[in-house]
């Protein structure tokens, strides 16, 4: 398995700071592993507290099921085939903002989750963090 790096985790955070200022929003940033394993986290000044452990959340659950969270949130909804799996897992986030990271060759080696704005936001701003790489 191959793991998202420091230098490469860094590299997702300077991106997602980028683009929070190119929103003006302040964000909790948080890039795990392949394994789940927080590599890196950055709260922006200002950011909400709440939002750490959410950003956290939303990394693991996008690599818990190798897809962005907002893509697990519409198959979580009522009478949807993972209706009540945010339960699991001690609690994931199904809402948008979490973002799998992957290498080169198309390998997932992570993933980063942001918090702190709406969820559009949210993603954006993650999503150009997993760009970054």
């Amino acid at each position: 398995m191959s793991n998202i790096t420091l230098e490469q985790a860094r590299k997702v955070v300077d991106a997602a700071i980028k683009k929070s200022e190119e929103l003006g929003v302040k964000m909790n940033i948080a890039v795990v592993d392949a394994g789940t394993n927080l590599v890196a986290f950055n709260k922006m000044d200002d950011a909400w507290l709440g939002s750490i452990d959410i950003s956290q959340k939303k990394a693991r659950t996008a690599r818990y099921f190798n897809m962005d969270t907002g893509e697990i949130g519409k198959l979580s909804q009522p009478g949807g085939a993972l209706y009540n799996i945010e339960h699991s897992n001690n609690g994931l986030i199904t809402f948008p903002g979490g973002v799998v990271i992957k290498d080169g060759n198309g390998q997932i080696i992570g993933a980063v989750g942001v918090s702190g704005s709406t969820v559009e936001d949210d993603h954006a701003v993650a999503a150009a963090g997993a760009a970054a790489v």
